[in-house]
């Protein structure tokens, strides 16, 4: 089995909806003795009226994952762990404030990021966080294939915004390294040559800043 060492005590791998970013947490761990951390999104109560109703609820959607990935992510990364390699998460806390930025309106953003700023505190930045970037129209296929009542109003104006607001964050990082990786089309989970190529780049040593690298087949 491959498996390079991982040169880093906590690993996020983000993404916009439906790039396959959760499914390689999961197959990762099945190789590394991880601290696997997955956002659990359906237990959101919210997010059916969100889709739905996107202006009448997207404060309290966003409020309760804040809550959600912060009881989360305390329990978890604020504990010593000595018996595993690494943590390993499918979201950064992050993710919270640039999703509502695009979804609140002007003063319900203000009061959120205030809240955000005082639990944000005390999470550290990952070591390394490796965002999966595809095309729109790639996502809107995988999120139809796997069939979420949820997820089937999304559009593809959405999931551009989205995509955009985390562009936008990367320009500002300095302090953590950030690997964006361009998968294209490819399928990690049926071709284990892919699944091990990204692997290797995952493996690698990198600098402060944003790095970026487009996969081909």
């Amino acid at each position: 089995m491959h498996k390079p060492k991982i040169p880093y005590n906590y690993v996020v791998i983000e993404g916009n909806i439906g790039t396959g970013k959760t499914s390689y947490c999961q197959a990762l761990a099945h190789r590394y003795n991880v601290s696997l951390i997955l956002e659990q999104f359906n237990d959101n109560p919210f997010l059916p009226y969100f889709y739905r109703d996107k202006e009448r609820y997207a404060f309290p959607v966003e409020l309760f994952f804040m809550t959600e990935r912060y009881k989360q992510l305390q329990k978890t990364l604020q504990t010593r762990d000595m018996f595993h390699e690494f943590y390993l998460a499918d979201y950064s806390f992050i993710k919270t404030l640039l999703f509502a930025r695009k979804n609140l309106d002007e003063e319900e953003y203000k009061l959120f990021q205030m809240l955000f700023g005082i639990l944000e505190k005390n999470f550290p930045m990952p070591d390394l966080m490796v965002y999966f970037h595809r095309d729109v129209d790639y996502l809107l296929n995988n999120i139809n294939i796997r069939g979420r009542e949820i997820e089937k109003s999304i559009k593809s104006e959405y999931l551009i915004e989205i995509q955009n607001s985390y562009f936008e964050y990367f320009r500002n990082i300095v302090s953590f390294p950030v690997l964006i990786i361009d998968l294209k089309d490819i399928d990690f989970i049926k071709d284990k040559s892919n699944f091990d190529m990204i692997l290797d780049l995952i493996a690698k040593p990198y600098n402060p800043g944003v790095h970026r690298i487009t996969l081909s087949t």
